[in-house]
């Protein structure tokens, strides 16, 4: 019978372990509290000031990106808030129908799109995370000011990355609340062959984002086995592969082998190189990574937390069984492990 593995760390160290920039960034898009998509319509607001020399943004100029990314969203998804109803939403909405201009849209924004996320965007489980991107200055000089962990974050190889990962967890959380994600559970779940994530209602299958882009924030742009760079733009050497930790070909003796809990990015040296993993099982201390890997998800919000609370267990001791028992299985049936040469630091 195979050991047990090591359970770890504490989910709260994503970006401690690794404190770099782009994953203080992570932090606020993957693990602060939703009850709007406010947050992730600021973020991807700032992603377009890359270019600006200016550090001081007024709410006018960022009115403009803000509700167009607010706008754009609601043509797909009318529900962008877990309240019944919201007088800027109203206006994005009226605005999409051509009842008002753009520049009442944009005096509608500053006036009622800023009141909460300017405060909250920094905050992750209940504190303020260990970088500010930005310095609230909307009583002194009516905006906000980029600060210089700004900037260098624009900078980083991952910051094309942090824009895809973005707009993946907006897709994921708009249609949780879309779906009532509070009254029933929706399964997210994976396509292989156009490499997405869907999830069924009424027996209308919806597509909800890529399985690339929603994972490679919980990998911090790294794959899973070696930890080298991985990226979802750019080279296509650098593109990731979409694995089955557990392998495939075990799809007949393995619970619900094609979950999210068994999915990770992984190199194509790593999945399909001279020396990789193809139908091996992977070592025991990978076993454990995976489990952390799903902590993550777990302590992130709507809703592959659910999806995975769904496939594998209510609380981490379960969880955590359940690994090792699907696990236990795999090596009944293969003999051979697998493990590479890490290539880089550990990140996770």
């Amino acid at each position: 019978m195979p050991k047990c593995y090591d359970l770890g760390d504490s989910m709260s160290e994503f970006y401690e372990i690794e404190p770099t920039l782009e994953n203080y960034w992570r932090g606020i898009i993957l693990f602060g509290k939703n009850v709007a998509s406010y947050k992730f319509a600021l973020a991807k607001s700032l992603y377009d000031m890359k270019l600006t020399t200016n550090d001081l943004v007024t709410l006018e100029e960022l009115s403009a990106p803000f509700s167009k990314h607010i706008c754009e969203h609601l043509l797909t998804s009318p529900k962008q808030a877990t309240s019944q109803s919201s007088k800027f939403l109203n206006a994005c909405s009226e605005f999409n129908a051509g009842k008002i201009s753009h520049d009442d849209l944009i005096t509608s924004t500053q006036r009622l799109g800023f009141n909460n996320v300017i405060d909250a965007f920094h905050n992750v489980h209940g504190s303020e995370i260990g970088k500010r991107f930005f310095i609230d200055e909307r009583k002194s000089n009516k905006g906000i000011r980029l600060t210089d962990n700004f900037f260098q974050l624009t900078e980083v190889s991952q910051f094309n990355n942090l824009i895809n990962e973005t707009e993946a967890r907006w897709r994921l959380v708009e249609e949780s609340w879309r779906l009532g994600i509070s009254r029933h559970t929706i399964s997210v779940q994976y396509d292989d062959d156009l490499k997405l994530l869907f999830t069924d209602n009424k027996d209308r299958r919806i597509t909800l984002t890529s399985c690339r882009d929603a994972l490679n924030g919980y990998q911090k742009g790294k794959c899973f086995y070696c930890f080298s760079d991985i990226s979802l733009n750019g080279s296509a050497d650098l593109l990731p592969d979409v694995d089955h930790f557990l392998p495939w070909s075990l799809s007949d003796n393995i619970e619900n082998i094609n979950g999210v809990w068994n999915l990770v990015l992984a190199c194509k040296d790593c999945n399909r190189g001279e020396s990789g993993k193809f139908a091996k099982v992977p070592s025991l201390d990978l076993l454990a990574r995976l489990h952390k890997r799903n902590e993550y998800f777990i302590n992130s919000h709507l809703p592959l937390r659910e999806t995975l609370i769904l496939q594998t267990g209510k609380d981490e001791h379960s969880r955590k069984n359940f690994l090792q028992q699907q696990y236990n299985i795999a090596r009944s049936l293969m003999i051979v492990t697998w493990e590479p040469e890490p290539k880089a630091d550990k990140v996770f």
